[in-house]
């Protein structure tokens, strides 16, 4: 069976194994099939030698947390990201992966009024006592005020789907840093909501290219993006070779995650207060993919003490949907996390993505996004209204 794969990527890979430390289901259950050198072994013997592609293989695919945290450390220059995005798409388009009800459930993200009212309805059976502890879900917001509104055109704040459903506290505190900093912003229209970042993670191509061409049209220009979510600025950013036409690289060329954006302007944030220790947690697809964990570290730094963690970056478990497709290993990925982050000591957990913030929050943590953190600072934001815990509720 071919992959939608390219013959020359695949042929990058040595085997070394220096993947093998920074492969969070590598190191969570020690199996050589469950790293990417295994697993790009799995991908040769079916993409060149008709190795059947049974459901061992298909196992070896989806409990990849795709998290890239192999690409920074491997010598070749192996697109491992790119190697199992095309596996994926493979699998879906044969219905042995992303099964109805999540493609269903998928494709309500398109659609940001239906996401409103499921989210909205999804947070009364919470307080019903409805939903089940295990699904990890943080206490999701009944109210959530006013959407942002446009101030002016210097750049784009991409607001999302999920982000703007569970987070909208999060592009407020945003679009009062930008302000501090004298910058205006303009906000698509709900019609470009969605990034696609779950579709492309689930092999789910086509849709993810439409919703992709339905983003670029919804922030026409040439002004910047900025994006407050580590995972759609990651999607953002691959608009062209997802999409791949001039225009869609012209696009991605265009976006910035907000940190960097913010960062060569701190000297215009003007705290009011110190915040004390902040205990950074890189989320994957800001650190592995986009490169850009250090700016978050430049900001946090004007406005508090930060407190580094000492597994190299290594990966929360959250993955997308992730925690909610393998749990247990997500749980068991968590574990080595929070482990960390007892060893950093006390201090509030600043991620810059709501799938992070929520899978550890489940068990219990402190964490909130770095610009809510930057808002309280300035005097802009509130010191418990967007934190996220399972123990305190998010309502408004």
């Amino acid at each position: 069976m071919k992959l939608h794969i390219d013959d020359d990527e695949l042929a990058t890979c040595v085997s070394c194994g220096l993947c093998l430390p920074h492969c969070p289901t590598f190191r969570a259950t020690g199996e050589e099939a469950l790293s990417p050198r295994g697993r790009i072994a799995a991908m040769r013997a079916v993409h060149l030698d008709d190795a059947p592609a049974g459901e061992q293989f298909v196992e070896f695919m989806e409990t990849c947390v795709q998290c890239r945290g192999c690409e920074p450390a491997c010598p070749s220059g192996v697109p491992f990201g790119r190697l199992m995005e095309g596996t994926r798409v493979t699998l879906a388009e044969q219905h042995r992966t992303t099964p109805r009800w999540q493609r269903l459930a998928y494709r309500v993200l398109g659609h940001h009024r239906l996401l409103l009212a499921g989210s909205s309805a999804l947070a009364v059976a919470q307080r019903l006592h409805l939903v089940p502890r295990r699904a990890g879900l943080t206490r999701l917001p009944l109210r959530r005020g006013p959407a942002i509104a446009s101030t002016g055109d210097d750049v784009w704040l991409f607001t999302g789907c999920v982000m703007d459903a569970w987070l909208r506290d999060t592009h407020r505190s945003t679009a009062a840093v930008l302000t501090r900093i004298g910058t205006t912003y303009r906000v698509p229209s709900a019609d470009g909501a969605c990034c696609g970042a779950l579709q492309v993670h689930a092999g789910l191509h086509d849709e993810a290219a439409q919703l992709a061409r339905k983003v670029m049209r919804s922030m026409p220009g040439d002004a910047p993006i900025v994006v407050d979510s580590a995972g759609c600025g990651a999607a953002l950013k691959d608009y062209g070779h997802l999409v791949g036409t001039v225009e869609a690289k012209a696009f991605s060329g265009r976006v910035l995650d907000v940190h960097e954006y913010v960062a060569p302007h701190v000297d215009r944030l003007l705290p009011e207060r110190r915040l004390g220790p902040i205990i950074v947690q890189d989320p994957c697809h800001l650190r592995h993919v986009q490169r850009a964990h250090a700016p978050v570290r430049t900001v946090l730094a004007a406005v508090g003490e930060v407190v580094e963690l000492d597994d190299d970056g290594l990966c929360c478990g959250a993955g997308g949907a992730y925690s909610a497709l393998q749990p247990e290993l997500a749980s068991e990925i968590r574990e080595r996390k929070v482990a960390s982050i007892g060893r950093a000591g006390g201090g509030v957990v600043a991620s810059a993505n709501p799938g992070c913030a929520m899978h550890l929050a489940a068990v219990g943590l402190h964490v909130r996004h770095p610009m809510d953190l930057v808002a309280e600072a300035i005097g802009a934001g509130s010191a418990t209204g967007i934190a996220m815990s399972t123990g305190g509720s998010t309502e408004r």
